[in-house]
């Protein structure tokens, strides 16, 4: 917020204007100074901002999928998502890196080249604890991986590795392949020092734990398909109208949908006394009313009231009510 001017500055002003002391025209001209952008051509900036926001809407997709592979095989919530895109040179990336690392090596064909998928160690660790039956805790001290351990990783790094399929799809069909991993960034020298690279920075969260995945795509990897990286291509792409074939199939696919289905005949509290001198003919009181309807669970939701009865000599339900629709 300005300065506010008292009165006899403004008497001040307005007799200077009088006066002909003060210009209007040169008081509302402003100088226009040019911007200078800084250049480096040692190590020109090879990445258009197009590219750069093209990859970001890839990765984006790709932390989606990520996060909902890992909560499920971990059964603990996971939560990925993309920090930063941003061209670097490739030695900016490797001086970063601290031993022990978990550096994935991955063949990216049918693009030339290799790209690198480095998890940071505290990452890896509660991936590690998860599958093994623990908690997923942060380590108190970071330590070299045994040969059980990288295995582990191995087998994580590969199925993650295939979800990077579908993001890609739209640009082109890549087959990522893990070729090896190295827990020494002195020996994951897949370019030169100063090769451009395209990071991509993905904030993890597993349980308590938190850390980094960071992809390292070198420039002259996706050089052939660089004029394909682009938001409109991509999303020309992406809007393609769907086929009556493919809603076809999609239908046939929800019509042939298992689903469980439950009925809770009634809910009772008993002592574990009485649980183990239960004897065949024992009748169990619950606290449905004889009258009552039940709950239908569909999974675990509550859907249906129904009442009880026989259908060709089988118990059977018949619904009475539905408490609960999906356009509601």
């Amino acid at each position: 917020m300005g300065d506010i001017l008292s009165q006899n500055e403004i008497d001040e002003l307005l007799k200077a204007l009088n006066t002909g002391e003060l210009d209007v025209q040169q008081m509302n001209t402003k100088t226009e100074e040019k911007k200078i952008k800084i250049h480096d051509f040692r190590r020109p900036s090879k990445f258009g901002k197009d590219h750069l926001r093209t990859l970001n809407v890839i990765y984006d997709n790709y932390a989606r999928l990520v996060t909902n592979f890992l909560s499920g095989y971990l059964r603990a919530l996971v939560q990925v998502d993309v920090i930063s895109v941003e061209p670097i040179a490739y030695y900016e990336f490797s001086n970063s890196l601290s031993n022990p690392a978990v550096l994935a090596v991955v063949d990216f064909a049918p693009l030339s080249g290799s790209i690198i998928l480095e998890v940071a160690p505290s990452v890896a660790f509660a991936l590690i604890d998860r599958i093994l039956g623990g908690k997923g805790l942060p380590m108190d001290k970071i330590r070299e991986f045994t040969e059980v351990e990288l295995a582990i990783i191995e087998r994580i790094i590969s199925q993650l590795l295939n979800l990077m399929r579908e993001p890609w799809e739209n640009v082109v069909e890549v087959k990522p392949r893990l070729e090896k991993i190295e827990t020494n960034a002195q020996f994951a020298q897949i370019v030169s020092a100063n090769e451009m690279i395209a990071l991509i920075t993905l904030g993890t969260r597993i349980g308590e734990v938190e850390g980094m995945v960071n992809i390292c795509i070198p420039y002259m990897a996706v050089e052939p398909i660089l004029s394909k990286l682009s938001t409109k291509y991509w999303f020309a792409n992406n809007e393609k109208e769907p086929k009556p074939e493919d809603k076809k199939t999609i239908e046939q696919k929800i019509q042939n949908t298992k689903i469980p289905i439950s009925v809770i005949l009634g809910r009772t509290t008993i002592q574990v006394a009485d649980l183990i001198e239960m004897q065949c003919g024992d009748v169990i009181p619950l606290n449905t009313n004889v009258n009552g309807k039940l709950d239908v669970l569909v999974g675990d939701i509550l859907k249906f009231y129904c009442s009880p009865g026989v259908k060709k000599n089988k118990v059977a339900v018949k619904i009475t009510d539905v408490i609960r629709r999906e356009d509601e």
